[in-house]
């Protein structure tokens, strides 16, 4: 049974909560000075390791949603597969977020990484292949063409044409609230407006990974806005929504832990 709720669902309110509060405290670091928005934004800190445990979280998730469905079906059918994709994607962007612990562990960055990441790092996103940036060139482009397409033109589309949600949702994907794909965007649309620093943009991948953990949440496991989800009960649903809301806060606060023990010497 789908869940008619959206902005008032506790998921969904706490998913919001957390992207305004980073907008805030971003709005607040711009406001003290770029070296203060540098600091807040830098490796290692609180957007950094939000947007890890996000991403982290987000794939857990889809994780536990695919062995469920293969549990169900017996078989790799294409939803399964799709979910299956995402997992891995989800859990791509998670570690490619902290160059795969290369900090962490304290490991050097191999040769190949020197000469062609733009950042010195182990990782994929910040490649120069040639003259192309991948980051700024490719992967930027395509997560903008998917963003509004996946949160705007199908949310829409789908109000008028209800078989469109049915169909994505026989593929193993789900369409958010539009509330919610709202709010999403106009945070995003506020960080780029209102903020001039260079790492703005990292603002704004925290916006997603919440928004795409809270959203996922509410359509899988308690079914806003979905048809099949984990938990039918109303009782359950209740109690899970809310202790899934707390544990999106706590995110927060071990991200905080975590960029206070990364702390670069003499910050």
């Amino acid at each position: 049974m789908t869940v008619r709720e959206t902005v008032l669902h506790p998921v969904i309110l706490a998913g919001i909560a957390i992207n305004t509060f980073v907008l805030a405290i971003g709005l607040l670091a711009a406001h003290a000075g770029p070296d203060a928005f540098t600091a807040l934004s830098r490796e290692d800190g609180l957007i950094e390791w939000l947007q890890f445990l996000a991403f982290a979280a987000l794939a857990l998730l889809l994780a536990f949603v695919t062995l469920d469905r293969f549990a169900q079906q017996r078989r790799a059918s294409l939803e399964v597969l799709a979910l299956a994709g995402l997992t891995g994607l989800v859990a791509l962007a998670a570690v490619e977020e902290i160059s795969w612990f290369q900090r962490v562990l304290n490991v050097e960055t191999p040769a190949f990484f020197q000469q062609h990441n733009r950042q010195l790092e182990t990782n994929l996103h910040n490649l120069f292949i040639g003259e192309v940036n991948l980051h700024k060139q490719v992967i930027v482009r395509i997560i903008f063409i998917v963003g509004i397409t996946h949160n705007l033109i199908l949310p829409v589309l789908a109000i008028f044409r209800p078989a469109v949600r049915g169909r994505i949702e026989s593929l193993g994907l789900y369409l958010p609230p539009l509330a919610a794909a709202i709010s999403y965007l106009v945070l995003l649309a506020l960080s780029q407006v209102l903020l001039d620093h260079p790492r703005r943009g990292e603002l704004g991948e925290t916006f997603g990974a919440i928004h795409y953990l809270s959203t996922s949440f509410a359509a899988y496991f308690v079914g806003v806005r979905y048809q099949r989800p984990l938990f039918t009960l109303r009782e359950d649903r209740t109690r899970v929504s809310w202790m899934f809301a707390w544990f999106m806060a706590f995110l927060v606060f071990v991200a905080w832990l975590l960029a206070a023990g990364y702390r670069p010497a003499g910050a």
